[in-house]
């Protein structure tokens, strides 16, 4: 079964508008069900494992029960980040507090580096005074329960965390999988040691330990990403480009910018050119409902700029296209938009923005000086005025 499908029809026991995670009390209730679920999963590994290390005598089997521990602290966490970040927006905090989620999946991380770093240093004692693992079958058993247990939180996590766009749970998923790694390395040290006659365990704990170190630095890397201000995906640009570009009287769009302020809390701007020609209370209708049509539709708080386009003169047009031929001779990776011409009596003085991508090694005041001489060397009559855009979005 797809994790998508079984996560929802088991959040559907307890969420009964789970088919709707877009709206926000739905989202934290599937939230919150899905940190109980893991609460309680972990809690009963830890217990078991605690027990079956003590009979044992195993320090990666315990180890591994601190981690499970672990984990079901983590999912408290998860559980109060849900509770705090479906808050609605207040005088100090306008934008909501969706990104509380981001900041509690970044305490998870650093609790699994904790855990990680602990197990390390344990381990290597463990291998400077190794000591035999009794292996019982009861060992084995709850060994294999909890890889089976965490296999299927892993796929609930991925599943609800994809159905809900969490990062919290998409961080449970890759810690839960780490998981199985770490539990399934020290079943196998159990049952390896006593055939070669020698002691796995600390080198098999060296190895969960690093395990759950990379599980806790690729959830960190995640959230810190998100926390900095991450740009929105190739796809969700597509989505957002499509639909303005869908609207009669859209000629281009140019500048988009995504905020991101956690699930549920995106705003965007753009610049949309419009015909100069058309009644400017027409284009701003035209705005407006586009405005209105993107909340509704994808959830984004947009705010719209309008660029009237001059279209159909040829000596507007055979300028704009001089001055791309000159921008094109700097980088090619260089666009042209807002272009403007204000005529003088013997001059003219050109207005436009230059949008160059992040990747272009040169400084804004490189790229302006170059285009300024290539303007100087074949027109002396033009007088270029010129923005330069980095563009986090390229449209």
């Amino acid at each position: 079964m797809n994790p998508r499908t079984m996560a929802t029809a088991f959040a559907r026991l307890f969420v009964r508008d789970i088919d709707h995670p877009a709206r926000p009390e739905v989202r934290m209730r599937a939230g919150i069900m899905g940190s109980i679920t893991g609460v309680v999963i972990n809690v009963l590994l830890a217990a078991a494992k605690f027990l079956t290390g003590a009979l044992a005598g195993s320090v990666a089997i315990t180890a591994d029960a601190v981690n499970n521990l672990s984990d079901a602290v983590s999912s408290a966490i998860g559980l109060v980040s849900f509770r705090l970040s479906g808050k609605p927006a207040d005088r100090e905090h306008p934008f909501g507090h969706a990104r509380m989620e981001y900041l509690a999946a970044s305490a998870v991380a650093v609790a699994v580096l904790s855990v990680g770093l602990e197990l390390l240093r344990t381990s290597y004692r463990k291998i400077l005074d190794p000591a035999p693992v009794e292996l019982r079958v009861f060992t084995v058993v709850v060994l294999v329960l909890s890889i089976l247990a965490k296999l299927w939180l892993y796929a609930f996590n991925r599943g609800l965390g994809s159905q809900i766009g969490s990062v919290m749970l998409r961080a449970a998923a890759v810690d839960s999988l780490a998981d199985v790694a770490a539990t399934f390395t020290v079943l196998l040290s159990a049952l390896i040691s006593p055939l070669i006659g020698m002691q796995l365990d600390g080198y098999m704990g060296i190895a969960v330990a690093l395990f759950i170190l990379w599980s806790g630095i690729k959830i960190l890397r995640e959230t810190m990403n998100r926390i900095l201000g991450q740009g929105p995906t190739e796809e969700r640009v597509e989505q957002i480009e499509s639909f303005i570009r869908g609207f009669e009287g859209v000629l281009d769009l140019h500048d988009l910018v995504v905020h991101d302020y956690g699930p549920g809390r995106s705003y965007a701007s753009v610049h949309v050119e419009v015909d100069a020609d058309v009644d400017i209370l027409v284009s701003h209708d035209v705005a407006d409902v586009i405005e209105r049509r993107m909340a509704d539709d994808l959830d984004i708080h947009l705010v719209i700029h309008l660029d009237p386009v001059v279209r159909n003169d040829p000596r507007i047009d055979q300028l704009r296209q001089f001055a791309e031929q000159r921008i094109a001779e700097v980088d090619p990776a260089l666009t042209l938009h807002d272009f403007r011409v204000v005529w003088g009596r013997a001059n003219k003085k050109l207005i436009f923005d230059v949008t160059a991508p992040y990747a272009c090694a040169m400084s804004d005041t490189q790229i302006r000086d170059a285009i300024l001489d290539r303007f100087s060397s074949k027109d002396h009559t033009v007088q270029p005025v010129i923005v330069i855009d980095r563009a986090p979005i390229e449209v």
